[in-house]
């Protein structure tokens, strides 16, 4: 149903395993932010520290960054604790303040939304004093840990998305080609089907612009996936 107008083309961008590379950009782990530094971040952890295995690199990262604690996770994220502490702990560090009901930011400063936790008030208690961890606000900590350790990602990467926007703006002023799509972080530009390369290239120097401008002299790259397609559907 999303088709460019005759004589013009979609140029659609695509960033490549944000969350993952914001994370090896934010905790300051050297070792994770030189796996960033390649163009398919998983397959670089996984020849570092997981024995060439792709997939228990993947589930161990998105483990540890959406808070996924069984099954699977458990021995890959124990490869992660162990390679990689720093970038482990800072989404761990996240997800305690998070249970413990206090509020986290984003790279630029942006504040969680504030919520409620600890035990409440004439909860059950187990025989040696501690408080249930099946109860409900037991529970509900637990789960604005979750919620708190993905927020410093995720909202950090709205952030890089956000930059790479404004920055596109920028690029394209006084061109025909218009941005006209924007979803997470996936950008669609209309543009005349001659200048749909130059576009390209536009897309490509906004994303590395959001990169210095959030990051400074980082190791990890922020690669964008580019494809100029007459239909949406085609896009890669």
């Amino acid at each position: 149903a999303v088709v460019a107008d005759p004589g013009w083309t979609f140029v659609v961008a695509d960033a490549g395993q944000l969350e993952p590379r914001v994370l090896a950009a934010v905790s300051g782990d050297e070792r994770l932010a030189a796996a960033g530094g390649a163009g398919d971040l998983y397959a670089a952890l996984a020849r570092d520290a997981f024995a060439g295995d792709r997939a228990r690199a993947k589930v161990a990262l998105l483990g540890a960054m959406y808070g996924q604690t069984g099954g699977a996770a458990v021995p890959a994220l124990a490869v992660l604790r162990k390679n990689y502490p720093t970038a482990f702990g800072y989404v761990e560090a996240a997800a305690r303040t998070g249970e413990a009901g206090g509020l986290v930011r984003s790279w630029l400063g942006r504040t969680c939304p504030p919520g409620s936790a600890g035990f409440a008030e004439g909860e059950e208690v187990l025989p040696d004093g501690e408080a249930d961890p099946h109860s409900p606000s037991a529970r509900a900590a637990r789960s604005r840990g979750r919620f708190t350790r993905n927020f410093v990602i995720q909202a950090t990467a709205a952030e890089w998305a956000s930059t790479l926007l404004a920055t596109l703006r920028t690029e394209l002023a006084g061109t025909e080609a218009e941005l006209v799509f924007f979803q997470h972080d996936e950008v669609v530009v209309h543009c005349p089907a001659g200048r749909a390369a130059a576009v390209a290239e536009a897309v490509t120097a906004a994303g590395a612009r959001a990169t210095r401008l959030l990051f400074g002299d980082t190791p990890v790259r922020f690669p964008l996936d580019t494809s100029t397609v007459d239909c949406y559907a085609d896009a890669a």
